[in-house]
């Protein structure tokens, strides 16, 4: 009697558990959206130096050049280094930034690190003399933020509410103008690194509008597992840049003030991934074994003040009834609150600051109840998910390999870190002061 030959894997079909409305808006999306024929990429295209703020950049070479953020005759310009690597045959532009808020370190830290020899000398990844098309990359764009360990520009206002600008608005807005003129509005994708605000982590993740093709296809190039399908918020980069059709996603890795490797080495994996993708340079992109892409989550609240005492983190898989937190409070002795997980899910962002009030974030909680097992089979002795790309070695996977499950549900208070928004530059006796209002680091 022959032996049975073994069952195939049954394959996890995208987007599956949307909800109708949504996933008739991407699947149109990514159905109306077409590869375009470039032919001024083709290697036979003519390809000659080029020129960013007046200044040339010839094919095969890299030059720094000081940007200024205000145009001014008098006072501080803020000029900041913007990066270009011409390649030696024609491609795609794109611009890799961090640094929009002056206190997330993940993405000046990650683009430093891609400017530096290991990448950039002869025969490495980003030599110019072998890359196709050109990066610009910016590791710091808000320079007085970063120098003042702030979000926010000296005047108050967040970059990332402003795009596209307006030269004669207020400071934040005639930023926004200048680097949008010169940063954003001529390219062909764009990828933003932050992390997250004051007082909390968060685990590698994207967010981008799944809905947007473009957009769609980058945030599936970068080669991760958790990509949040998000709306972008009213003045954002993402935003501004979808209006006119230029491909834009937003990675999320780490928190404010700090310097998380493991969220700089995923964000350097998912660069190198992007530009592998776009055959900018040489090499086969790396695929996760699997993507959530999720459209709801919940935050999970104290229901008492005191002291927050986390016993997870980040990145942190939870079933049932497991306990996240507790709080305590040094005035009642011996009372304790448990904080627990309402279902199977991931925590992909937790809150740092141990001062806490009733109604205040603890955790931002993506319930994936019918997909668990897929994080069980990839965490480490602390219980923590490893994305694609922290661990040393990436395995490489075909396309075809990689199964794409949809979380169903709706991001409360109508965006993703709606909840968890920091409003003011100060800490009260209780932390970071949030709000309501749409936020997106």
């Amino acid at each position: 009697m022959a032996a049975k030959k073994p069952r195939k894997k049954a394959k996890i079909r995208v987007a599956h558990e949307l909800s109708k409305r949504r996933r008739t808006a991407i699947q149109e999306a990514m159905a109306a959206h077409k590869l375009e024929d470039r032919p001024e990429w083709d290697r036979g295209a003519k390809w000659s130096s080029i020129r960013f703020y007046r200044k040339v950049i010839k094919p095969g070479t890299m030059r720094t050049v000081h940007l200024p953020l205000l145009e001014t005759d008098l006072g501080e310009s803020w000029p900041i280094p913007v990066t270009i690597l011409h390649g030696i045959r024609p491609g795609p532009t794109i611009t890799i930034l961090g640094g929009v808020h002056g206190d997330e370190l993940t993405g000046p830290s990650t683009c430093t690190h891609l400017l530096s020899n290991t990448f950039t000398d002869t025969g490495k990844p980003l030599d110019p003399k072998h890359l196709a098309g050109t990066i610009r990359i910016v590791p710091i764009v808000n320079l007085p933020g970063y120098r003042s360990k702030s979000r926010y520009f000296p005047d108050g206002r967040d970059l990332n509410r402003h795009f596209p600008g307006d030269m004669k608005g207020s400071t934040t807005k005639r930023v926004a103008a200048q680097t949008w003129k010169y940063l954003f509005s001529d390219v062909d994708a764009i990828v933003d690194l932050h992390s997250a605000g004051k007082g909390r982590s968060n685990m590698p993740q994207l967010r981008a509008d799944l809905a947007h093709a473009g957009s769609n296809i980058l945030a599936k190039a970068f080669g991760i597992e958790i990509i949040l399908d998000s709306k972008p918020p009213s003045g954002s980069l993402r935003k501004a840049a979808i209006q006119i059709d230029i491909p834009v996603i937003t990675y999320e890795g780490g928190g404010a003030n700090s310097l998380d490797h493991e969220s700089v080495k995923v964000a350097m994996h998912g660069v190198l991934n992007v530009l592998r993708s776009l055959r900018m340079i040489e090499g086969n992109p790396h695929r996760p074994r699997f993507r959530m892409l999720a459209s709801g989550s919940h935050w999970l609240r104290s229901g008492e003040g005191g002291l927050l005492d986390m016993f997870v983190s980040a990145g942190s898989v939870m079933r049932e009834g497991e306990v996240i937190a507790t709080i305590s409070d040094p005035a009642t002795p011996g009372i304790t609150v448990d904080i627990v997980a309402p279902e199977d899910g991931l925590i992909i962002g937790a809150a740092t600051n141990p001062f806490t009030a009733a109604g205040m974030p603890v955790g931002h909680f993506l319930p994936i109840s019918k997909h668990i097992k897929l994080l069980k089979d990839q965490i480490d002795e602390n219980g923590r998910f490893m994305v694609c790309g922290s661990q040393s070695e990436p395995v490489w996977r075909e396309e075809v390999d990689v199964d794409e499950v949809a979380v169903d549900g709706n991001w409360s208070g109508r965006s993703v870190d709606s909840e968890w928004t920091v409003t003011k530059e100060r800490n009260t006796a209780l932390g970071d002061t949030f709000t309501d209002n749409e936020e997106e680091a």
